[in-house]
């Protein structure tokens, strides 16, 4: 997505060899216009999957998901990493790695919110090591419901998570993909 990679060319920010920052547009400062674009464009991505629900992860893959779900016109799910006082008991729950925060946090989706019959589209910022994808997954399968694919914001392909969850027979697929970072700029995969 070439408005996609344009936006990360000139704001984001390499931090090192693997880690980038989006935080003007897309983990911290939102722009809404480029989050409805991306939602446009998963929905042509994953259009004929009869998609009945998408998933993903507190926080900052709510508000493409949204986007998504707007334009398909189905509800969003997300998985929170904390129970609430108001949260039931009856959930679905795993553990995820955080590759930028380097710590495991129990993800949680009441189970009234994911039905075996669902179709379900997982929607996320980064694709890193593909840990909470897999997360996010394994909720699905717990459901007894289908994940038609892993719709992924911006993955770093130089990183194992494609891999993985390509390997574990998913669907993903990636509005930009890194190939590298390199002198302080962002290398991208060439389309093919």
């Amino acid at each position: 997505m070439e408005l996609l990679k344009n936006r990360i060319r000139t704001d984001g920010l390499v931090l090192n060899d693997s880690l980038l920052k989006v935080d003007s547009f897309l983990n911290h400062q939102l722009d809404p216009q480029l989050m409805f674009k991306m939602g446009e464009e998963f929905a042509r991505r994953f259009s004929g999957e009869a998609i009945t629900r998408i998933l993903t992860i507190e926080a900052s893959g709510i508000a493409v998901a949204i986007m998504a779900g707007l334009v398909m016109q189905v509800p969003v799910v997300f998985a929170r990493k904390k129970k609430s006082a108001v949260t039931t008991d009856d959930l679905y729950c795993t553990k995820v790695y955080s590759f930028t925060k380097k710590e495991s946090n129990d993800i949680i989706v009441d189970k009234k919110f994911l039905a075996a019959n669902d179709r379900v589209l997982i929607i996320d910022d980064f694709l890193a090591n593909g840990e909470a994808a897999l997360g996010l997954a394994n909720i699905v399968q717990q459901a007894g419901a289908a994940v038609v694919g892993i719709g992924i914001v911006i993955e770093k392909s130089f990183q194992p998570g494609a891999g993985k969850l390509k390997a574990a027979g998913f669907r993903v697929e990636s509005l930009a993909r890194i190939a590298a970072f390199s002198g302080g700029q962002v290398q991208f995969v060439p389309e093919a």
